[in-house]
């Protein structure tokens, strides 16, 4: 049988948001060697394998099929590789690790505020200089794709190995590209995001390689996984209303109820309250709502989704 390879983030916020989602759902990390462990087992989940790594490592290893599933960013997964349609997709966007991929320039270039100034300030600087204006930066492949999607060509492309935002006052390069949550750090270091430079609006995701061996019982534990998943997301999202009265049909359907008995019916959580106010107005002697920690469901689309992509691939 074929385990689950499963790689989240090794230290910081992501492995904290990671651990505490999986968590909800059903699945406790237990760490392997304590806190510096590289290896874990989710509990509830036996037959997967986990590895703790750096968010590159996860998404190289998504794209590469090291492993079958792994939580890492989308602006890696789309930097790193070169056809992310084949090599591996995300199941589901997080609610957490959100940063935008940005074109950032100094803030005393006045008259800079576009894509296309860039480019006019790129020839200047040129003619200037004698040379093309630098570009640090970690996203190598993110940054080609947009400069030519805006038709930018007047630069150089730096590799940033530490701090990008630093590199403009270091004289390492005039123009950066990095990835930002609040814009904070850019504006201490004297920097403004362009009016069309943000490249991409990333988050945090759990992502499925492509080009994994599949094979054996991998699928089955993903399904497992993504079930629970799934009935964390059906109840934060659903209510359940008790009734002590018949409730119309024509009133359930108004207000988008779902019926599971005579007496209870499912309410999006965000009109629970107003959708029993009304149930009484309507002669139901009372209404309870109730919240519940997993909502199951025979269907689990995120995996139906994922798992159609290889026979479309096939």
């Amino acid at each position: 049988m074929t385990r689950l390879k499963l790689a989240i983030p090794s230290k910081g916020r992501l492995k904290d948001n990671a651990e505490n989602w999986l968590a909800r759902a059903g699945f406790k990390l237990r760490q392997s060697g304590g806190d510096r462990g590289y290896t874990a087992e989710l509990k509830g989940l036996p037959d997967a394998d986990v590895l703790l790594l750096s968010a590159r490592e996860i998404a190289q290893g998504l794209i590469d099929g090291a492993f079958h599933i792994g939580v890492t960013g989308e602006d890696l997964l789309n930097d790193l590789s070169a056809d992310l349609a084949r090599d591996a997709s995300v199941i589901k966007r997080l609610e957490f690790g959100g940063a935008d991929v940005v074109v950032a320039v100094p803030a005393a270039w006045l008259d800079v505020n576009t894509m296309a100034d860039l480019e006019a300030a790129g020839a200047g600087f040129r003619q200037r200089h004698g040379r093309r204006m630098k570009v640090a930066t970690k996203y190598l492949r993110l940054t080609r794709n947009y400069f030519s999607e805006k038709s930018v060509g007047e630069y150089r492309l730096v590799e940033s190995a530490g701090a990008t935002e630093a590199a403009p006052a270091s004289g390492q390069a005039e123009v950066i590209v990095d990835i930002t949550s609040t814009g904070t750090t850019l504006r201490a270091n004297s920097l403004k995001v362009l009016d069309d430079g943000v490249i991409l609006k990333s988050r945090a995701a759990l992502a499925g390689s492509l080009r994994a061996d599949w094979s054996g019982g991998a699928k089955d534990v993903l399904q497992k996984l993504l079930a629970s998943i799934e009935a964390v997301e059906s109840a934060d999202a659903t209510s359940l209303l008790v009734v002590g009265g018949k409730v119309e049909e024509s009133l359930r359907d108004s207000l988008g109820l779902a019926k599971v008995s005579a007496n209870s019916f499912l309410s999006p959580s965000g009109k629970a309250v107003e959708n029993a106010r009304k149930l009484t107005e309507s002669g139901v002697n009372s209404v309870s709502i109730l919240k519940s920690d997993f909502i199951f469901s025979q269907a689990t689309p995120s995996y139906e989704a994922f798992i159609a992509q290889f026979s479309t691939r096939a």
